[in-house]
């Protein structure tokens, strides 16, 4: 049962809240972290209370596995005065913010390079003493000031500039790189170093070597396990309290070093929603994505967690069933059964999804869902389905401007997509960029369900992207230097093909009657591309758009642009088998093993096309995930079978199994048969 009972102890173990005696550094229960909205709430509430900031205490003896013990006071409430935050350039602060710092303390003298640590740490490597590599980290890590130490260009230079932190990010990023394979011991002793870091007086003003101490302890990768939360709360916590100016200084220093960002440490997605979300241009899409995984993994846990309490207040049997979307559906009747379930179980949507074929021994553990999608998608946007046509121009799908008293198949689809994202399945779809601009006006759905949705300002551009002859026609008009009434012989008014059947529609009062001048021809040209791409198929598109938000109503989309939507539905296009290959995991062979080698040889000589078979064969998707092909942890196992076997795979889990061909040619022989024939699913 797919994720059943790691689901279960999630569910139980979101649900204890952050209590004094938590054990920080051991392998004590997970912690929740709140949904988006909720935290983005939090803030709103502090400002509006003046700045109070997060109400994260520690209090008592912290044990843990990591085999620390320390005594920690309870941090002093954030203090009521925190000035309350706008959205201000450096430039427009009033004069009390921008007051001069309080004069910084003396900071030792350190001179140790970033090539001398390197070069402790390879010694210790290969001799086994660690003795200088530990002393350094205990003696880095304890306070503020030793951070500067280490990390500051000039001891005592003054560094007061948004454009240049002073810090030296080549020696930060050494001395991060090295910390994650040193021994444990040394590990706990910086987390300690940290607390004892926080934990010293914090009242009053900030001086810009604290702010410094901010910016290296942010970017420590240690905050990527469990066991830290707390500790980063508490770090983020102070960087919370601080003034406009500080943040200002921060969020600068930060954009800077962007790849800071773009790391695996995406639990600092805490302060990344606090101070990020104001300036979400300085995110890589990748981090925007995985912000957008933890926000939806959270919702899967509550709706879980809801699901699990009502039958378990009600002493109800607990059906593992219940903390999952089950989708069950015949092939023969894929489109209807989709539809029906969907409707059906709409109060699950924001549970995990899995799919059952029936009649089918396949377990869904990620395949038969990649599946699902592939399959539907193909259905749906089939040109003689009617929702969606083709524009051969363009090549791309727009909606269909047909009139129904039932859009539900739209919400469908508009949910089908808002599902693969909070799954994190790439879909084979083809929308123009101007579609997801739609998706994000607004990007969160308004709670009046009358309230216009999807009408985005649309230009000429916009149009060239889905009728690009058109487009060009419409350009023409605006540039012609003739008389535009006799030569062109137009009125506001446009006529349109729905069924077979041509329509006409005035695009303003009259307009059948009005004339296109060269006076008026701008106004007749923005009418009617807000007439193709917006006020024509405005019911197919808000029940589209309804149904994607049905299900990803999240603030995080507030973060993504519209090119980014695109690649969290559809992924990448692009492949790269050679990042593939380099990525490769190898289970049964080594890389260097002559099946592997002729595998690699005939997959770098395939056309684009079997490439695209391989990646569905072996992964259920053509797509490549936005973090690129090491994102899909491919893995290549050796099957201990006759070699007139065909490979196999594991989509579930992104596996191909070869049997030992001894030949280039039946190697390429076997695996083209293969991937040219896969569909469906078995169970041995």
């Amino acid at each position: 049962m797919e994720g059943g009972t790691e689901l279960i102890l999630q569910v139980i173990e979101t649900d204890t809240l952050l209590s004094e005696g938590l054990q920080l550094l051991g392998r004590g229960p997970k912690q929740p972290f709140p949904s988006l909205g909720t935290f983005i709430s939090s803030l709103s509430q502090r400002r509006d209370a003046g700045g109070r900031g997060f109400a994260v205490g520690i209090g008592g003896t912290m044990t843990g596995s990591l085999g620390i013990r320390h005594t920690v006071r309870e941090l002093p409430p954030i203090c009521n005065d925190v000035r309350q935050k706008h959205r201000l350039s450096i430039d427009t602060l009033p004069p009390e913010v921008k007051a001069p710092f309080p004069s910084d303390p003396i900071i030792p003298l350190r001179t140790k390079t970033t090539r001398e640590f390197q070069e402790d740490v390879e010694r210790a490597v290969h001799s086994g003493d660690w003795r200088e590599v530990r002393e350094f980290y205990l003696t880095t890590f304890d306070s503020f000031i030793e951070i500067n130490a280490a990390f500051k260009r000039e001891a005592n230079g003054l560094f007061n500039t948004i454009e240049d932190s002073g810090v030296n990010a080549k020696f930060v990023n050494a001395v991060y790189d090295s910390l994650l394979g040193t021994p444990q011991d040394i590990q706990k002793s910086v987390l300690k170093g940290i607390i004892n870091s926080l934990l010293r007086e914090w009242k009053g003003p900030r001086t810009k070597d604290d702010l410094r101490a901010y910016f290296v302890l942010i970017q420590n990768p240690q905050y990527s396990s469990t066991s830290t939360y707390v500790i980063f709360a508490h770090l983020l916590r102070q960087i919370a309290a601080l003034s406009e100016a500080d943040h200002h200084y921060l969020v600068h220093w930060l954009k800077r070093q962007v790849k800071v960002v773009s790391n695996e440490t995406i639990d600092c997605f805490w302060f990344l929603r606090f101070s990020f979300c104001q300036f979400p241009f300085i995110l890589s899409t990748v981090v925007k994505k995985a912000i957008i995984q933890k926000d939806s993994e959270q919702q899967m846990i509550s709706q879980a967690r809801l699901s699990l309490v009502s039958k378990v207040s009600r002493r109800q049997r607990v059906d593992m069933n219940l903390l999952f979307l089950n989708i069950k559906v015949r092939r023969a009747q894929l489109l209807n059964d989709s539809l029906d379930e969907l409707m059906r179980k709409r109060c699950d949507l924001k549970k995990k999804l899995r799919v059952t074929f029936v009649g089918e021994a396949g377990l869904d553990m990620g395949g038969l869902t990649k599946e699902w999608f592939l399959l539907l998608v193909r259905q749906i946007f089939h040109t003689d389905y009617g929702m969606f046509s083709f524009m051969k121009d363009s090549r791309c799908h727009w909606f269909s401007s047909w009139k129904s008293d039932n859009y539900s198949e739209f919400q469908m689809v508009g949910t089908l997509m808002g599902l693969a994202v909070y799954n994190s399945i790439a879909l084979d779809i083809h929308f123009p960029l101007y579609c997801y601009r739609k998706l994000l006006t607004p990007p969160t759905a308004p709670s009046d369900p009358n309230a216009f949705v999807g009408m985005a300002t649309a230009t000429l551009d916009d149009l060239q992207q889905v009728m690009p002859d058109l487009a060009h026609g419409l350009a023409e008009l605006l540039s012609y230097e003739g008389n535009v009434e006799e030569d062109f012989y137009l009125t506001f008014q446009v006529f349109q093909e729905e069924m077979g059947v041509v329509k006409s529609y005035n695009l303003k009062p009259g307009g059948d009657k009005i004339p296109v001048t060269k006076q008026n021809r701008k106004e007749y040209v923005q009418l009617y591309i807000d007439f193709l791409l917006n006020k024509s198929i405005y019911k197919q598109f808000a029940a589209f758009y309804h149904g994607f938000h049905s299900v990803c109503a999240s603030d995080a989309l507030m973060l993504l642009r519209p090119e980014e939507v695109e690649m969290l539905v559809c992924g990448s296009p692009e492949l790269d088998m050679s990042a593939l290959q380099k990525a490769a995991q190898y289970e049964g062979y080594g890389k260097m093993d002559a099946t592997v080698r002729c595998f690699w040889d005939v997959v770098l000589s395939f056309p684009l096309e079997l490439q695209k078979k391989l990646l569905h064969f072996a992964t259920g998707s053509d797509r490549v995930p936005v973090g690129g092909m090491a994102d899909l942890n491919f893995k290549i196992s050796k099957i201990d079978v006759p070699a007139d076997w065909l490979p196999i795979s594991h989509t579930c889990f992104n596996q191909i199994c070869l049997p030992p061909y001894r030949t280039r040619k039946e190697l390429k022989h076997k695996l083209t048969i293969a991937i040219s024939n896969a569909e469906g699913f078995g169970l041995e």
